[in-house]
């Protein structure tokens, strides 16, 4: 049962970030390219042109970077592996020096007494398998089994958590349908959902490969995007709309939980999935769900923001508006303090599995003040907020086995470039100077408190009371 004043044993803490937002080495050492270096180096597809062909100089800097980490306390990182630095071509011939890589930083992690949690695809699909078709070749699921196998040989005699696509509605919505990510695509909707079935069997026969040929005993999930309605007051007719909005298939769209949630988990599409979306549903096999639907260990989610719901007059799901200046973040999503609660409770109530937060943060606009630090106490309060939410989701019998928050580093967002900040630790992109801001040394008092200091009764800290700890070099830092 979780204690009413702190978060129960075993209750992982962790931060994550993806391969291309930070590695940058985007040519280095035999890496192939990604669709994301494709489209970053196309005119006028990233804000103001950036790419991530340095980002954070990850690849170079992990060292500093898990140090960093460790100074935080986190007990998880979740990285993502980038498919085309391990295998150039998408298939065939490994790049050991791209695979080193993950080898050397999982033995740092490890060193620092932080678990990985590694996450197979991050959204880097390799060019050299795109212009073969990408997620629209049937063939895409073996070709992701077969790196799967890769990376699984070599890091499985230390990694146990695993993690197979990273939110198939961004990748495959965004990248397919509307086109403002890779590969930058807008095709129709049935070629679009295609090409999901595609990346569902893809996650299937991962997760098959992951058991078949793991060294220790994995812990495998996945991390859609948590698709959140909550009641805008807790009235039973509002929550009942809340819930059947998070329950709902919208036509024309891939912003949905259960298209996605009900293949892997209950092994077949939603009724209501395949009348929402007709002719333009894909393409598929009643056998196909034996791939699709393999046994997961924890149901991941990505939760930043919930949309406010109340029933209609005869009980259908209508959005209920918001004050002018309702609170929002830099990205200008909204401040829904209880997105962890509904979602987690949704969700695990839905999937009958133990859920972990696999991310959730805010974008701020975040500098490096005079006096060396980075003050950021609307992030602090945005994480406490969310934080009680989803402490009393635990509370009130949700299953919750973890919380990473998004992100451990500033760092490339997509086609937003570097215009958003989500990271604990500030990064300038030009001297790759790292400094702890203020929302690290707070997440820092809550890790070794288990989440204690979140509560009244708790003892305020003071995350400035020790700002010689903030820069990476220095001696301080090194000391503590």
């Amino acid at each position: 049962m979780t204690p009413p004043d702190s978060f129960p044993p075993g209750f992982v803490w962790g931060a994550a970030a993806a391969s291309y937002q930070i590695e940058g080495a985007w040519d280095a050492d035999g890496k192939g390219a990604s669709v994301w270096d494709m489209l970053a180096h196309q005119k006028g597809r990233v804000w103001e042109g950036h790419t991530g062909d340095v980002a954070c100089d990850h690849y170079r800097r992990h060292r500093e970077d898990v140090g960093l980490m460790s100074k935080i306390g986190l007990q998880a990182y979740r990285l993502s592996v980038s498919w085309p630095r391990v295998l150039p071509e998408g298939v065939g011939a490994v790049n050991e020096a791209g695979l080193g890589f993950y080898d050397r930083l999982v033995d740092e992690l490890l060193a620092a007494k932080i678990t990985p949690w590694v996450t197979l695809f991050h959204w880097d699909f390799p060019y050299e398998l795109f212009l073969r078709g990408g997620w629209l070749n049937p063939d895409s699921a073996k070709w992701f089994s077969e790196y799967t196998a890769v990376v699984v040989d070599r890091l499985s005699d230390r990694v146990s958590h695993w993690i197979t696509l990273n939110e198939p509605q961004c990748f495959i919505g965004l990248g397919h349908l509307t086109g403002e990510h890779a590969p930058g695509l807008k095709l129709g909707l049935r070629e679009v959902l295609q090409a999901g079935h595609h990346a569902l069997l893809a996650h299937g026969l991962s997760v098959q490969t992951i058991r078949a040929r793991a060294k220790t005993s994995p812990i495998i999930g996945w991390a859609p995007v948590g698709s959140v309605h909550y009641p805008i007051t807790p009235t039973p007719e509002n929550i009942a709309a809340a819930y059947s909005g998070m329950d709902s298939v919208w036509p024309e769209n891939c912003w949905n939980n259960r298209w996605w949630g009900d293949a892997p988990v209950l092994g077949s599409y939603p009724e209501q999935g395949l009348r929402a979306y007709g002719a333009d549903a894909p393409r598929f096999r009643d056998s196909d769900f034996d791939i699709i639907k393999q046994p997961l260990d924890f149901y991941g989610c990505n939760i930043y923001s919930a949309t406010p719901t109340q029933a209609g007059p005869n009980g259908e799901v209508r959005v209920a508006p918001l004050p002018a200046g309702f609170p929002h973040t830099h990205f200008l999503w909204k401040r829904t303090d209880d997105a962890l609660y509904w979602g987690a409770k949704f969700l695990h109530e839905r999937y009958k599995l133990p859920i972990v937060v696999t991310e959730n943060g805010l974008s701020l606009n975040d500098w490096v003040c005079r006096d060396g630090a980075v003050h950021d106490p609307q992030r602090i309060d945005f994480l406490h907020r969310y934080l009680l939410g989803l402490h009393r989701a635990m509370r009130d019998g949700v299953d919750v086995r973890g919380y990473f928050h998004w992100s451990i580093m500033d760092n490339f967002e997509w086609a937003e470039g570097y215009k958003h900040r989500f990271g604990l630790i500030h990064v300038d992109y030009e001297t790759q100077a790292r400094t702890l801001k203020d929302s690290a040394l707070w997440y820092r008092d809550v890790i070794r408190s288990h989440g204690a200091n979140l509560f009244p009764s708790a003892t305020p800290s003071s995350p400035t009371s020790a700002p010689a700890s903030r820069n990476a070099g220095s001696p301080a830092l090194a000391a503590t």
